[in-house]
């Protein structure tokens, strides 16, 4: 568990590090989930740092991490988001998983979705694995790895 203290020092590396890339932003909140703090940023140019389908999001959030782990000793995570991105990220892929797997179970075929990056993917499932009707596997290799949704034959 982060003290309040991490949590400052955390948060003043993060503002510091987008100051000296001259880039504006403000840290609207920060919550703590188990060992995840979850950190939310505004800025006038969100797709500047998000980039396409957020890799530039996972980047900057991979060396935030890695300066990160030299000030902070206990064990953390970190999950960046700019201006709300990821969670309208996961609202898309949770809507687009239930209504693929309404769409296979009423047809009886299987679907593949696009291909999607690990926690892309993990979200999809874990929307899914309640559903009596269908299930989830990934297939592919690689940036070309996806979900593939599939009706239950028992």
């Amino acid at each position: 568990m982060l003290s309040r203290e991490q949590r400052e020092t955390i948060k003043n590396t993060i503002q510091e590090f987008f100051q000296k890339a001259t880039i504006e932003v403000e840290i609207k909140e920060d919550n703590l989930e188990g060992e995840t703090l979850k950190v939310n940023l505004e800025t006038e140019s969100p797709q500047l740092l998000i980039g396409e389908q957020g890799q530039t999001l996972a980047e900057i959030q991979h060396l935030l991490r890695l300066v990160l782990r030299r000030k902070i000793v206990d064990p953390f995570f970190l999950d960046l988001d700019i201006n709300g991105y990821k969670q309208k990220k996961t609202i898309y892929l949770e809507e687009l998983a239930h209504t693929t797997a309404n769409e296979v179970s009423l047809l009886k075929i299987e679907k593949e979705l696009s291909p999607m990056s690990a926690q892309e993917r993990r979200i999809v499932h874990l929307t899914l694995v309640d559903r009596s009707d269908v299930v989830t596997e990934s297939r592919g290799e690689g940036s070309e790895r996806r979900v593939v949704i599939k009706p239950r034959l028992d």
